[in-house]
């Protein structure tokens, strides 16, 4: 196959590096979830006056996520990652696709349960000078359970995270072996 006319000729990344859409899209995640995630456990904190427009922020946002998730996985089919290093054990090489699968599929799963929840609430999507409205009533018979379920599944999706970032965390400070620095932006030599 012939070079990708979008890539440069040169390699800007050292080998075993992600390319910098992937790591791009890896941090982007990362900054979304973690906001997405702090309004949702915020959500009965918020004011009865404020509460419908941070459910509309959180709603947007985790709406933007699961777009930015799709785009992700196209990226991933055009561009494959890099391979382990060859220093990894054996434990963190049968982990890793789970972990990754897993994150994707909360990621997948989490803001189609939210919009369920969202729209079954009877709520509008406000887009600043315009409004998604489904049109859909009320009904408790199926926001309270997407709702719980969407909960749920957010915490699953928290404790997986934070396993994740305690593995790379553990890669880099007590194994020393390159995993982390894989995702961070390589740095050009002049």
């Amino acid at each position: 196959m012939g070079a990708d006319p979008l890539e440069p000729s040169h390699p800007l990344q050292p080998v075993g590096h992600y390319r910098l859409g992937a790591i791009t899209f890896h941090w982007a995640m990362f900054v979304l979830v973690v906001i997405v995630g702090v309004l949702g456990l915020l959500h009965d904190s918020w004011p009865k006056q404020t509460q419908a427009f941070w459910i509309n922020v959180h709603a947007l946002i985790g709406s933007f996520l699961w777009l930015v998730l799709l785009a992700r996985f196209g990226y991933r089919l055009r561009h494959s990652p890099p391979p382990l290093p060859s220093d990894i054990g054996a434990f963190s090489r049968r982990l890793s696709s789970p972990t990754h699968l897993a994150l994707y599929a909360l990621m997948f799963v989490i803001p189609i349960m939210g919009f369920v929840t969202f729209i079954y609430h009877g709520r509008i999507f406000h887009l600043g000078s315009s409004e998604l409205n489904f049109g859909i009533k009320k009904n408790p018979a199926i926001f309270k359970p997407t709702e719980d379920i969407h909960g749920y599944l957010s915490y699953a999706l928290f404790a997986i995270a934070s396993l994740h970032a305690l593995a790379a965390l553990w890669h880099h400070f007590v194994s020393h072996d390159g995993v982390l620095a894989r995702i961070w932006p390589a740095r050009r030599q002049s």
